[in-house]
């Protein structure tokens, strides 16, 4: 087994993002919307929907090498595409250069503008899991987009886990996986709990009505900042933004009040959908080179548990990634910002042998 286990070391970590706040985030190629409908979509529960909608979003032209881009819980494609993740990775010269790669970043089912709870079948809609939602990533490659093989997988949080899964179900199908904010192990703990939380407030408030509701139910914005806070942000930066309780108050109260535009209907899918999420049995079965990041601060997959230190030694070719946590982490969120680990992504595409 050839494993490379390392931890990046504070002062490390700081003078990276110190360099990378110096840096402008390079410009990319507008992004273009596109849609298939797939057919007969059969899901895990044995369900089969004639027509199941499949947005996505591509970054550079066909003719590149094909990069997949896998989003997070409740967003879509845009996720990716602001200045602290897409800015620093699709421009020139950047890691994901976009003259040279063609990104494809789909709206995962029951996201964004792809089929959903809210598109009229309310809680009729077929109680989708990661499963589906990779082999609805999987067709839409294969039978519409006609990609043979890509180079790399990036999966951030749920996409993250999603990675895990596409690099054990697809072994052959791709050079390299970077599975971020993410552990390939089963859901539990603190982050399945929590995220019980708010299905189960979804479900008992009265407003939801069995998911026929006519106004969206209260519970939803709480229950979201609620997870929210309790789960990402990381603490050093949240005491640094509140550290009196007058100024918690404050900031609680802007989230709380805040746009909230969420359908409660898909967002208790959303987070539904992990139920049944467990990496752990296939992991032998990666053929990848496999660049795993993850934050030490990070709330939902804390490092201290061990559980990364042991799946991943039944990973060939790993490397880990643990960014430390500081001031200018952001807790589960760290990831989200690429300026932490693109260099050992740039590092992981120049070693990775194409196969």
């Amino acid at each position: 087994m050839n494993k490379l286990n390392y931890l990046v070391r504070a002062a490390a970590g700081a003078a990276i993002a110190l360099l990378s706040l110096m840096a402008n985030a390079a410009d990319f190629p507008a992004p273009k919307e596109g849609s298939w409908v797939a057919r007969d979509f059969r899901f895990h529960t044995g369900e089969v929907m004639p027509e199941v909608r499949l947005a996505y979003t591509t970054v550079g032209a066909p003719g590149g090498e094909p990069v997949l881009i896998l989003h997070g819980t409740a967003g879509n494609a845009t996720s990716v595409l602001g200045a602290g993740f897409g800015g620093e990775l699709f421009g020139a010269g950047q890691p994901l250069d976009a003259s040279r790669y063609f990104i494809i970043i789909p709206d995962a089912l029951g996201h964004g503008k792809s089929s959903k709870p809210s598109d009229s079948m309310r809680a009729a809609f077929p109680k989708y899991n990661y499963e589906d939602m990779v082999q609805a990533q999987y067709r839409l490659l294969k039978e519409h987009l006609g990609v043979r093989h890509l180079r790399v997988i990036v999966g951030n949080s749920m996409g993250g886990m999603q990675t895990w899964m596409w690099g054990q179900k697809y072994p052959d199908y791709m050079d390299a996986i970077v599975p971020m904010a993410s552990q390939p192990s089963e859901m539990s703990s603190r982050n399945w709990m929590l995220r019980r939380l708010i299905t189960d407030s979804i479900r008992n408030d009265p407003a939801w009505n069995k998911g026929n509701y006519t106004v969206q139910p209260p519970s939803v914005q709480f229950s979201a900042v609620f997870y929210s806070i309790a789960t990402n942000g990381g603490s050093q930066a949240l005491y640094k933004a509140a550290p009196t309780r007058e100024q918690a108050d404050k900031y609680l109260d802007q989230r709380l009040k805040g746009p909230f535009t969420a359908d409660a209907n898909d967002f208790l899918y959303q987070w539904d959908a992990s139920r049944d999420y467990n990496a752990s049995a296939g992991l032998e079965q990666i053929q990848a080179a496999v660049l795993v990041v993850n934050a030490a601060d990070d709330e939902r997959n804390p490092p201290e548990t061990g559980i990364m230190d042991r799946e991943l030694k039944r990973v060939k070719n790993a490397r880990y990634l643990l960014i430390p946590g500081s001031e200018q982490t952001a807790g589960h969120g760290t990831t989200g910002q690429a300026r932490f680990w693109k260099q050992a992504l740039a590092e992981l595409l120049q070693a990775a042998p194409r196969r």
